[in-house]
């Protein structure tokens, strides 16, 4: 079994085509995007959001190696869906299309490798189990609806963190909670934790195993909101820290994967209309201690509307 590790390995580092320093921590940001936030009078959300990661910063672990000469980058198109079923439970699903590029510099000239296509998918129930601090729990699956197979202009199969999908069902986990003080009732402080379980890909490369790293993120956020022109502005910051374990192939630990970052969010939203929402957001790293040599995020651009629609009849008291 050890031999054949080996060997997998070699074969990875031959595929890459630069000395097995190319595994990174990108990828599809499914964990990033579910958890939409429902108001009391919300009934169906619709999300529409454009995803922008760029990872042309190498470490080896803590330190940062001069070499600008390798460029991942992650485009998503991504579509989520809300709907309450009562005022307790809300269901979500968060469907993607992606287009992962891999860019090489070397000797002048120049390797792309990228793959494009529909994503994996999230499903997610949430229960509210305390109405005065907003804290919601949720269990979701994540569905592998995209290809895992792509290959390069050679005919060889991409490694698995450039393909759309990864052919393994993950169980998602989630627990957040908000809160406004009477100090200052239009700023509320929240946070998110989302644990991801994966799966196994037990087709990789025709005939091995695959599986991804589990994750654990957590976020804290303040946001205010003001008024102008008649229009509400809700300028955030977040913070996120996210823990990757390693992948592993044939169950063993694959090199130069998983690691910690820290990131600094700031974000805002705007209600350009009644039910029509403007968000963006800007993800910078503070910190970052990937495990081995690995390509870590420089940074990441989120925008997108959210749409409120088929809002609840609110009650009427008569005297």
């Amino acid at each position: 079994m050890a031999l054949r590790f080996a060997i997998l390995t070699i074969v990875l580092c031959f595929v890459n085509s630069i000395n097995c320093q190319t595994c990174c921590s990108g990828g599809i940001p499914l964990s990033n995007n579910v958890g939409l936030v429902f108001s009391e009078k919300d009934k169906l959300l619709l999300g529409f959001s454009y995803d922008y990661n760029n990872l042309n910063t190498l470490k080896n672990e803590n330190e940062t190696i001069d070499d600008n000469s390798r460029l991942r980058t992650t485009h998503s198109i991504l579509l989520n869906v809300g709907y309450a079923i009562n005022t307790k439970l809300t269901t979500e699903a968060l469907m993607t299309w992606v287009n992962q590029r891999r860019i090489i510099n070397q000797l002048d000239s120049e390797n792309i490798d990228q793959t494009y296509g529909i994503g994996d998918a999230i499903a997610l129930v949430k229960y509210s189990v305390w109405a005065n601090y907003n804290l919601n729990v949720g269990l979701g699956v994540k569905i592998p609806l995209g290809s895992s197979t792509e290959t390069n202009d050679q005919g060889i199969t991409l490694n698995a963190d450039l393909q759309p999908g990864s052919n393994a069902w993950d169980i998602i986990y989630l627990i957040n909670a908000s809160k406004a003080f009477n100090f200052r009732p239009t700023m509320v402080f929240s946070s998110r934790v989302i644990y991801r379980q994966t799966g196994e890909n037990d087709t990789y490369l025709n005939n091995s195993n695959y599986k991804f790293g589990n994750e654990l993120q957590i976020y804290l956020n303040v946001s205010d909101q003001y008024i102008i022109k008649n229009s509400f502005l809700n300028p955030g910051l977040t913070f996120k820290f996210r823990n990757a374990s390693k992948d592993k192939v044939q169950g063993f630990d694959l090199p130069n994967t998983g690691g910690n970052w820290l990131f600094a969010i700031p974000n805002f939203s705007i209600n350009l209309f009644q039910n029509i929402v403007f968000n963006a957001a800007l993800e910078l790293p503070l910190y970052s201690k990937p495990d081995g040599i690995q390509l870590t995020p420089t940074y990441r651009l989120t925008s997108g509307f959210l749409l409120k629609l088929f809002n609840k009849p609110q009650a009427v008291t008569i005297n």
